[in-house]
């Protein structure tokens, strides 16, 4: 292995090995896995990392509240306030994508107060000792440091890694937290006829100005699972020679065209002709209206939400609270216009570019969005990944059973520095330079 390889193999097992100390420190639980693959770790990350116990008091009340829509809305209020989630911030950056739009993102540096910031500014050479300097003696340049990127998924926006956030910053791993177009504080897209192929484009982009360097491990969360997909198809050179590990968590690689989110066949093929397309094209010409029903008619919103994100009845009203308002905070003609991108995504060939990559595959068993089964047949293109089906849990599964997710993160670090991709990586990257 190369001395650079090296550099970076230690640096996963180094963030590895933190962030299963903060898990011990945290808490503990156990994840239930299914299949072969890479061999578990030890540590877990508690579920009430970050969370304050303000929070789970307040939680506790809201469920009491079961007449009255005032009582309810002031509720919701409570919860917000109480709320610890989603208010980690980083350094933040923009980059333009192809098309002009303003994509954002922020970058939590390891080594510094409160987590995230700046790098510090200084290289080798600035720090070194004044007499090396003047006799030209120049340190070798330190390895670019291992990155994590998280992509997030469908009418989410960055904050719903809060759990594994908070996790990562307090292990010192550096990481990359950005917004699809349309959603966060990424612009509104300039291109109208949006594409999975388009989001990893974007994600190409990011990576570019936020992570131009070193070894890469890749986390996305069902539309982010899709956009790495979209960018393993697009870019298997850069795979191939920096991404170390991978993890899909309640994602597909195609088919979701038959989805029944649910319902019956012959229901949700009544609702595909008869009720989506005037749906959708109200919510188009017409977001306003739309908006204003959306907020009426909260309470019945809020229960449906909560049907298709979680499958536990036991989830931290402060948790599922959170949820709503990330999906709430996406414009209706965004979900309109980004709803048609999942029937034509069809990626299980650009899988192929992880095959010999530390891989895990998170899925819960009741998630309606992205059914276990999708995960499973994800595992099914590369054998030797780690599938983990996690019990009464559905599609947000990194808020639902966030130790779980911790814990796998922590273990596909330690199977990057032990498993031979780092060396793989570089191995990929002499002979790509050596061609050009």
């Amino acid at each position: 292995m190369s001395s650079d390889s090296g550099s970076a193999g230690t640096a996963a097992a180094e963030a590895a090995g933190a962030i299963r100390a903060v898990g011990s420190i945290a808490g503990s639980g156990a994840a239930q896995g299914a299949g072969g693959g890479w061999r578990r770790g030890a540590g877990v990350a508690g579920a009430a990392l970050g969370v304050l116990a303000a929070g789970a008091a307040v939680g506790v009340a809201v469920e009491r509240l079961t007449v009255g829509r005032g009582m309810r809305r002031k509720a919701r209020l409570a919860l917000d306030a109480a709320g610890p989630y989603g208010t980690l911030r980083g350094t933040p950056g923009t980059v333009l994508a192809e098309d002009g739009t303003r994509l954002y993102y922020e970058v939590d540096e390891p080594g510094e107060p409160g987590g995230p910031g700046r790098s510090g500014g200084s290289d080798g050479e600035a720090q070194a000792p004044a007499s090396r300097r003047l006799f030209g003696i120049r340190r070798a340049p330190a390895a670019p440091p291992l990155t994590v990127v998280f992509s997030h998924g469908y009418c989410l926006s960055q904050d719903s890694w809060h759990f594994q956030r908070a996790a990562l910053r307090a292990a010192g791993v550096r990481a990359v937290f950005w917004d699809q177009r349309s959603h966060g504080r990424s612009e509104r897209s300039r291109t109208e006829a949006v594409s999975i192929d388009l989001f990893g484009r974007d994600l190409r982009a990011v990576i570019d100005a936020a992570a131009p360097e070193g070894p890469l491990v890749l986390v996305g969360h069902s539309m982010g699972g899709m956009t790495t997909m979209a960018l393993a198809a697009q870019h298997p050179g850069l795979i191939a020679e920096r991404v170390v590990g991978t993890a899909f968590l309640g994602t597909s690689s195609g088919g979701l065209a038959e989805n029944t989110y649910g319902l019956p066949a012959a229901g949700m093929s009544l609702v595909r002709r008869l009720v989506l397309p005037g749906a959708f094209k109200l919510m188009t010409a017409r977001p306003e209206l739309v908006e204003k029903g959306r907020r009426a008619t909260a309470d019945l919103f809020a229960g449906v939400l909560r049907w298709y994100s979680f499958g536990s009845k036991d989830v931290d009203p402060a948790v599922v609270r959170f949820s709503e308002r990330l999906i709430e905070a996406t414009p209706v003609d965004v979900v309109a216009a980004f709803y048609p991108v999942f029937a034509e995504h069809e990626k299980r060939e650009a899988l192929c570019a992880f095959e010999d990559l530390p891989v895990v595959v998170v899925a819960g068993d009741k998630d309606l969005l992205t059914p276990s089964r999708h995960s499973e047949a994800i595992a099914e293109a590369l054998p030797d990944a780690r599938l983990v089906l996690l019990e009464d849990t559905g599609h947000l599964v990194m808020l639902e059973r966030p130790e779980v997710v911790i814990a796998q993160l922590g273990d596909l670090l330690a199977a990057a520095a032990e498993g031979g991709a780092l060396e793989r990586g570089q191995r990929a990257a002499a002979g790509a330079r050596g061609r050009a």
